[in-house]
């Protein structure tokens, strides 16, 4: 009797174990400005990741949300998390930021500068891993698609997405790089040099190669 109990015991604390254990969603939150927030729409580099998700058969593996605000720069994100991020219970934050970082400093200036960027950058990544979620960070991808950086802002994206890689580098995080990816998909696809037209349909939010081809980095670096 005692052996039978015994096994009893173990059999329903394994099943109980089990109901913990088993497969849950991973909730992905991509985190960041226009880009993103024009992401979710049709034929978005985040609308292809979930459409990927399908047909792969994923759905119940994967939960994908955008967490996009058009002209948000590093610290909005850290004004919003809480509500838009850390509300959400997410196992990993792809964070994507920076182009307004650049690009307002330079055409309203009311970008952020380049230590603040860094400081503001380090609270919102350090506030997600407290969390227990996985961080991925992302470079600015462009304004300008010329390769020979000639497009104005050039010197200071390169000098926002070399902290963001060292960055990445020291505290072991995820890295989608796609301020190289785009420079080397221009020099391969650009002879002309154009400033727009490749990835872009105005020099920083994607057209339809753009959203397919972020689309692609991004889940590669997710799944």
């Amino acid at each position: 009797m005692n052996s039978k109990l015994m096994l009893l015991t173990a059999f329903f604390g394994c099943l109980f174990l089990l109901s913990f254990t088993g497969d849950k969603k991973k909730k992905v939150v991509f985190f960041g400005d226009s880009i993103t927030q024009m992401g979710v729409d049709k034929g978005g580099y985040i609308d292809l990741i979930k459409q990927d998700i399908v047909a792969k058969g994923l759905t119940d593996k994967y939960e994908i949300v955008g967490a996009g605000i058009g002209g948000n720069k590093i610290y909005d994100l850290y004004l919003r998390m809480e509500k838009d991020v850390l509300d959400q219970h997410p196992d990993v934050v792809v964070i994507w930021v920076g182009v307004n970082d650049v690009w307002h400093k330079a055409d309203y200036g009311t970008g952020t500068d380049f230590d603040k960027f860094g400081k503001f950058y380090d609270a919102v990544v350090k506030k997600i891993q407290a969390t227990g979620a996985k961080v991925i960070v992302v470079t600015p991808a462009a304004i300008g698609e010329r390769n020979d950086y000639s497009n104005t802002q050039d010197g200071d994206l390169n000098m926002y997405s070399n902290w963001i890689r060292k960055f990445s580098a020291e505290n072991k995080l995820g890295l989608v790089d796609l301020r190289k990816t785009f420079h080397d998909y221009s020099v391969a696809n650009n002879p002309t040099n154009e400033e727009r037209g490749i990835l872009t349909s105005d020099r920083v939010h994607l057209n339809a190669k753009g959203n397919a081809f972020v689309a692609e980095q991004m889940w590669e670096a997710i799944k």
